[in-house]
């Protein structure tokens, strides 16, 4: 009922002005209610402040991974290759990308695989499985007898490929209807997204790198689902985890030669969120209530269509994914 309501009004409000010639002041009443008094997290700098988190994806100010987990990340890539069926490097075998999380993502990713798999830097040995699953947030796989891990299983079946395949991830960490402080949710999904990813480990023992990204801006619903600024704090869940390998965290390690390895390599896949209808600075991504369907947190097919773009550009182009998404 907001959901159509709010489109009502603004389309109403928008419609008078049209015809009274001043089309640019009847956006404003739509901009103040989307502005969210919130800096995207990779336009905040060493010195900003968000709740005493500094900026930067990774950290004080730097939206690129330091030298060190950039190393493990090229070490990891080296080990990125076509495998056969049961793990071996083949020629003739798949590296399998994967998905892990709930609707937001299913949505999104599986508006992604069709979109790569005709884009012509796509590499032909890549095999791309859409395992995220809608109402799955991280805290349901965190269970590893959990129901998503067995469908997931099926849909590699499916596809033609094995879990021994399977050496890169895409995981949009999100649990429903999060409450309290930054810390107090933000460790939750700290704690969930981190056993996910052993449990990944576990199940994909050549999985290499896990690519992380956020949510998208969550300022037009009134729902409890994930509003603002819950949707905006995820990020620092994410960057603590990433932070946290690179500090040695042992729950966390992906060096063989630093003990047992639990987990992939941690990256910032693209970051999703910006405040509503204002531009980002960096690449002019808005969300407007026309990219959410009914209730203002699901993406609408154009919503889907911008975040499958994201990735696309992303995975073809950054230095620490396209050696493995594209054509050699």
């Amino acid at each position: 009922m907001f959901a159509s309501g709010f489109r009502w009004l603004v389309g109403f409000v928008g419609l008078i002005v049209v015809l009274s010639g001043g089309f640019a002041a009847a956006q404003e009443p739509a901009i103040t209610k989307a502005a969210v008094g919130l800096v995207p997290l990779d336009e905040m700098s060493a010195k900003d402040r968000y709740q005493g988190e500094e900026g930067g994806l990774y950290g004080d100010g730097s939206n690129v991974p330091p030298e060190s987990q950039r190393q493990a990340a090229e070490a990891a890539l080296k080990e990125i290759r076509p495998r056969d069926a049961n793990g071996k490097p083949s020629d003739n075998g798949r590296v399998v990308l994967i998905s892990l999380s709930m609707s937001n993502a299913t949505q999104e990713f599986s508006t992604f695989k069709p979109i790569a798999d005709r884009d012509p830097r796509k590499s032909s040995k890549l095999t791309i499985v859409d395992c995220a699953q809608g109402g799955q947030t991280m805290a349901r796989w965190a269970d590893p007898e959990a129901p998503p891990w067995t469908e997931a299983m099926r849909r590699l079946e499916a596809a033609g490929v094995t879990p021994a395949q399977v050496q890169v991830a895409w995981i949009k960490p999100a649990n429903a209807g999060p409450t309290g402080t930054l810390k107090q949710h933000g460790q939750q999904l700290y704690r969930d997204t981190l056993t996910v990813l052993q449990h990944a480990k576990t199940r994909f023992p050549n999985l290499k790198i896990a690519y992380l990204s956020s949510r998208t801006f969550g300022g037009y619903t009134e729902g409890r689902l994930n509003p603002e600024p819950f949707a905006y704090e995820g990020a620092f869940a994410v960057r603590w985890l990433i932070r946290d390998q690179i500090d040695g965290e042992g729950r966390l390690n992906a060096d063989a030669s630093k003990g047992p390895v639990r987990a992939p390599v941690l990256l910032w896949g693209p970051y999703l969120w910006a405040n509503g209808p204002t531009p980002r600075k960096s690449d002019g991504l808005l969300w407007l209530p026309d990219d959410f369907g009914s209730d203002l947190t699901h993406p609408s097919r154009t919503g889907r269509e911008k975040v499958a773009k994201l990735l696309l550009e992303f995975f073809a182009n950054d230095p620490l994914a396209k050696p493995w998404f594209t054509t050699p």
